[in-house]
């Protein structure tokens, strides 16, 4: 049985208890409801139904049973396109709310079963659940991702992406103006030290670098253009958070839930735009890039008319 103890943050105040317990914990939302329905969660210590509202500085008391080890479920996921594959690897086009691989705990949609679910080969390095999957995205996060499908490749690429080799270039709407407008952000980042779920900047944590550009300055928000030379979990977020420019919809990390409302957002407004390496078979250099998604196009066009 596990269980967490923890504060609602001010971002999920009036959520549904369902909704909320799947950002905070990073569930699924069915599994959050199956929780719920079970009894499993108190609010300041009266039991929540699936369609109560959380309290912002309310106490949560969450417990479940985890789920068995992950496996791959081959499936057909919507909105997740091949942007091009060889006999050595594929890019995909994420949408959000499809995770990487299958995770405890993850009942949504993921990319290595999107490909499965495609009949697509993978390479076999790697954990079962993992196999040729060489760098991750949130499951929040749209655009590009690399899997590996020889064996040759998944060694070539992680050594890439370990040499920082790779150009991972992310387009990013964060609330307020970044000063400088543009810059570097060189913070370790580590699991935050109140919460199981969450990363945040710590002086123990692992190297971490984001370069930033400001692309457009609006009256509430800046379109930033992010390279990173490291890949550390939620690094994006976590920076920007921290720098009290937290992306725009992310509730995890402090986003305005008034701001993310007007502009229609559910997820972080963080997108993988350009993805650009070597080809392991002979060293050529490609590089691709992603349109941004409906949602994110919609809040562009709502903060840019302000």
């Amino acid at each position: 049985m596990a269980q967490r103890s923890l504060p609602v943050p001010d971002g999920l105040d009036g959520q549904r208890a369902d909704a909320g317990l799947a950002k905070l914990l990073g569930f699924s939302r069915t599994f959050a409801a199956e929780v719920i329905e079970a009894g499993g969660a108190a609010q300041d210590g009266a039991t929540l139904g699936k369609s109560d509202r959380l309290r912002a500085g309310a106490w949560l008391e969450v417990d479940w049973t985890e789920k068995a080890e992950p496996t791959v479920v081959p499936e057909l996921v919507e909105g997740l396109s091949i942007v091009t594959e060889d006999d050595d690897l594929v890019v995909v086009d994420k949408p959000a709310g499809v995770a990487a691989h299958p995770s405890l705990g993850w009942e949504g949609p993921t990319v290595v079963g999107a490909l499965a679910g495609l009949g697509r080969r993978i390479s076999t390095s790697g954990a079962a659940e993992r196999q040729g999957v060489v760098h991750r995205l949130d499951q929040g996060t749209s655009g590009l991702m690399v899997v590996a499908k020889s064996e040759r490749a998944y060694t070539d690429l992680k050594r890439q992406f370990h040499d920082r080799l790779v150009e991972k270039v992310y387009h990013a709407l964060v609330q307020g103006h970044p000063d400088p407008l543009a810059g570097t952000i060189d913070a370790p980042i580590g699991r935050h030290p109140s919460s199981s779920w969450r990363f945040a900047v710590t002086a123990d944590g692992k190297p971490a670098v984001t370069h930033y550009e400001t692309i457009e300055a609006f009256r509430a928000a800046s379109l930033l253009e992010i390279h990173l030379e490291t890949g550390r979990t939620h690094q994006i977020r976590v920076h920007m958070a921290a720098q009290r420019h937290p992306c725009c919809g992310d509730a995890l990390y402090g986003a305005d839930p008034v701001l993310s409302a007007r502009l229609g957002l559910d997820r972080q407004w963080l997108h993988a735009r350009r993805l650009a390496f070597a080809h392991p078979e002979d060293g050529r250099r490609i590089a691709f890039e992603s349109p941004y998604p409906a949602d994110l196009q919609h809040a562009l066009e709502i903060i840019s008319a302000d």
